[in-house]
């Protein structure tokens, strides 16, 4: 199975340079026989991906994971956006137990701590709930672009996971921001109104502020740690190195 998830990696990689984002979602739908899922944390790019997916009527699960600290506008979204195209999207939570296990631990905003702290927290809150969204499925669909972070430059379009065995994709990594803003606007698609309020990337409320003019994109994550920490696990290796198509696919 790694094997075969590994060629089509390497197959849809390249096919999807030569295809627009709808039709990167179609051919990973044609050729993926499992489960694909979307997570969509309701950003710009996910919204996008989430109104190609529903408007065209693929087989293709859109979930979230509800951290329980998320903005109310991001809640507000939420309901508006399955009201905008009558869909359900799938939650999933982080387990009671382990979230009174970290609160106990670290306090309610014990994250501010250290780096580890805050990733204990998005551990408990993202990572746990993204492995059940993921149990069984073929192909996860993300929102992640090239330009978003230096980090996420070399990521392709495809790759095969092999911390969760399966295809990864991202179907916009070749558009810009301003490119993926223009068609949100001129397809309708509900977005954050926080992104007017200069919010460009958005997580959860107290780890999430508004970026200063001239700042990078994700610099309003997790602000006050180093500049070169702004993942939180949804998208690196165990060994803490963002997951690159270079390195997993053979």
């Amino acid at each position: 199975m790694t094997a075969s998830f590994q060629a089509l990696a390497s197959t849809l990689d390249g096919r999807f340079a030569q295809l627009q984002p709808s039709g990167r979602l179609v051919a990973a739908r044609e050729a993926l026989g499992g489960r694909l899922v979307l997570t969509t944390s309701f950003g710009l790019e996910d919204q996008v991906l989430s109104h190609l997916v529903f408007t065209a009527g693929l087989d293709i699960e859109v979930v979230t994971l509800d951290t329980g600290r998320l903005f109310p506008q991001t809640y507000a979204l939420w309901a508006e956006t399955e009201a905008r195209y009558d869909r359900r999207i799938a939650a999933f939570y982080p387990e009671s137990r382990e979230v009174e296990e970290l609160v106990r631990a670290q306090g309610i905003d014990g994250f501010y701590g250290s780096v580890h702290a805050r990733k204990a927290c998005c551990q408990v809150r993202k990572v746990g709930p993204l492995g059940r969204a993921l149990d069984g499925a073929a192909g996860w669909i993300t929102g992640l672009r090239a330009d978003q972070s230096p980090e996420r430059t070399g990521l392709g379009f495809a790759s095969f996971d092999g911390e969760r065995g399966l295809v990864k994709l991202n179907p916009l990594y070749d558009w810009t921001r301003d490119r993926i803003l223009v068609f949100a606007k001129a397809n309708n698609v509900p977005i954050n109104p926080l992104h007017a309020k200069s919010y460009l990337s958005i997580g959860c409320a107290p780890c999430t502020r508004a970026v200063a003019p001239g700042e990078p994109e994700r610099a309003g994550r997790w602000w006050w740690e180093d500049q070169s920490q702004k993942e939180c696990g949804l998208h690196v290796a165990a060994d803490g190195r963002i997951v690159r198509s270079a390195e997993t696919v053979a």
